[in-house]
């Protein structure tokens, strides 16, 4: 799943948006009404997520990324939160406890991550503007006019936003921290194609080359397109060029080298970085607890692959498995169009078997989509996004088709499972369609449960007879070990001092991920601190208490109950998700 971008929001708030409905979980009004109106204070701070899920009441705005505009979102919350710790938790009801607790969690984390100050450092590659803004109509429908002409504003108002970007990376600059040398010259490459780029060819205008909605009258749609056209030539393009010149003469010569891609060489950049670990797993853990989990995990790992290759290539010899691996042309993609057909087909396989592993399926569908070529070249290997509650756009599994030879086939099952079903469309799609939760939960909630679960899925995939075969289990064993992989180099560079170059030896010997891969993936962790942490803790979490659950239900344990028990409150933390589950094993033991 695509972290949500740092740019687009002046806080990571929640993980995405919709139309406001009025939750009725809440017994208790106080609450009820605390939670629609941060809610919808949500809502108004992040318009184009708002727009990307159904809401259009926002489609002309960005959010306001200026100074001002994040001390207003700051005292919301810091408000939101006192009102909702002055309530007297022992007259609640447990689920308005529940609610109460995530709202006043959710908030700290907002308030935590604000407090590291990512907009005045992070120079981001993945999900910078020079990508987002690029990619927004992709998200956007236009069917009316009015929506057309909010679009144009929103494109021009993208101008101005990046002004204000640099201003605030110039803040960055003047207190000693800024962005690692690798993210900025991705960066800068990104910026350096758009400057060549004809305004009428640019992304942002591709919208208005789409088949024409009964909504709009031909001159309108030609209207809509020399608009489009004007404003990126007038507004869009000279903010971009703005914004190259000042990474390129500002930032690139300040920039924090190879061997201090981490926090850990900016101010407070460590217990920022512990900060960051709370916020994406929900748990107090200490950099040096996750590192020694991940060495573990990975020790762990590499014995079942060297069993498998003894079994499927005739060596247990781990880096004879990988060369093998890496090096074997049949093992890779020809083309685009072969990744595409294999997530597809994955895709297809995975929901023909879903209904004798979960009780309750999801209604919004899911579909296969590539990345832009712009996105692609720097971008991780796939990401979900989630569908629009209004039904006008599915869940998307997005795929990278970038340099195909380079990518495995014993990877893209693995990859599709993770990303769309059983994994991240199956739990997003079902929280967003979970009515009796207060908005905030359906959408929100813990980078470890989301994460967490979609790792989970790719070795339920194998329980339930989707892998093709043994080297397609090369693909399970290897992203098992890349994750964590993730909680040894995370904080190994943000803790414990170690270089770039480290982090990328460090993986390349214990995963089979393509050597690119695996450059695009550390420097995804320097650039977001902290979340490549939670997909493992929280895959041993969900793992834990299945097994427990099964220890003590005995021949009562049913796995469409177990999953459905875990999916039925939102991506909740995990304290909550323990309780979560006890709660359903009680359940069943009563009921024998």
């Amino acid at each position: 799943m695509k972290r949500r971008s740092s740019f687009a929001v002046p806080l990571l708030l929640v993980a995405a948006l919709v139309a406001p409905v009025r939750a009725e979980a809440q017994t208790d009004p106080v609450l009820r009404a605390i939670c629609d109106e941060y809610w919808q204070a949500v809502l108004r701070a992040n318009p184009t997520w708002a727009t990307n899920l159904g809401d259009r009441r926002y489609d002309a705005l960005l959010s306001d990324n200026s100074p001002a505009g994040r001390d207003h979102v700051l005292a919301q919350l810091r408000a939101f939160r006192a009102r909702a710790e002055a309530m007297d938790a022992t007259k609640l009801d447990a689920k308005d406890r529940t609610t109460r607790g995530l709202l006043v969690g959710e908030i700290d984390d907002a308030l935590a991550q604000s407090a590291c100050r990512f907009d005045e450092w992070v120079v981001d590659p993945l999900s910078g503007p020079q990508v987002d803004f690029q990619t927004m109509g992709e998200t956007t429908p236009i069917r009316t006019k009015k929506e057309a002409d909010d679009f144009v504003e929103r494109v021009r108002a993208t101008g101005p936003w990046l002004d204000q970007h640099v201003a605030n990376l110039t803040r960055g600059l003047e207190s000693g921290r800024t962005a690692a040398i690798d993210p900025v010259e991705k960066t800068i490459a990104q910026l350096v194609t758009l400057e060549g780029l004809d305004p009428a060819k640019w992304a942002m205008v591709d919208v208005a080359r789409r088949p024409r909605p009964e909504g709009l009258t031909a001159a309108d749609s030609a209207a809509f397109e020399r608009a489009l056209t004007a404003a990126v030539k007038d507004r869009v393009a000279p903010a971009y060029s703005r914004y190259l010149t000042f990474l390129r003469e500002r930032v690139k010569p300040k920039a924090r080298p190879q061997d201090k891609a981490g926090l850990a060489s900016l101010p407070d950049g460590v217990a920022n970085y512990t900060n960051m670990i709370k916020v994406h797993t929900s748990l107090p853990k200490t950099p040096q607890e996750l590192h020694a989990l991940g060495l573990s995990e990975v020790a762990r790992i590499r014995e079942e692959l060297a069993t498998l290759g003894g079994k499927t290539l005739g060596t247990s010899d781990v880096p004879t498995i990988q060369k093998k691996l890496r090096e074997d042309p049949k093992l890779h993609f020809d083309n685009a169009e072969e990744i595409e057909a294999k997530a597809r087909e994955a895709l297809a396989r995975a929901e023909v078997a879903m209904p004798k592993w979960f009780g309750r399926l999801p209604k919004a569908p899911c579909e296969v989509k590539a990345m832009s070529a712009l996105e692609a070249p720097q971008s991780t290997i796939a990401y979900y996004q989630e569908p629009a509650t209004d039904g006008s756009r599915p869940g998307r599994y997005m795929i990278n088709t970038y340099a195909p030879k380079t990518r495995p086939r014993y990877e893209a099952e693995a990859l599709a499972f993770h990303e769309a079903i059983p994994g991240h469309h199956l739990q997003i799609a079902i929280a967003q369609e979970l009515g009796d939760l207060p908005e905030f939960r359906k959408y929100g909630g813990t980078t470890a449960f989301a994460e967490g679960w979609g790792l989970y899925s790719e070795r339920l995939a194998d329980e339930m007879g989707l892998y093709s075969g043994d080297v397609d289990r090369f693909g399970k064993l290897s992203y098992d070990a890349w994750r964590a992989c993730r909680l040894v180099v995370d904080t190994g560079m943000h803790a414990l001092g170690w270089t770039r170059q480290q982090a990328i030896d460090y993986m390349v010997a214990n995963t089979v991920l393509a050597p690119n891969n695996v450059v695009n993936e550390v420097d995804r962790y320097i650039t977001w601190p902290g979340q490549a942490v939670a997909y493992k803790v929280g895959q041993l979490e969900i793992v834990r208490l299945r097994e427990d659950a099964r220890k003590r239900l005995g021949a009562r344990f049913d796995i469409r109950g177990f999953h459905d028990a875990v999916l039925s409150q939102g991506a909740v933390t995990l304290p909550v998700l323990s309780a979560q589950v006890e709660e359903w094993v009680r359940k069943v033991e009563a009921h024998p």
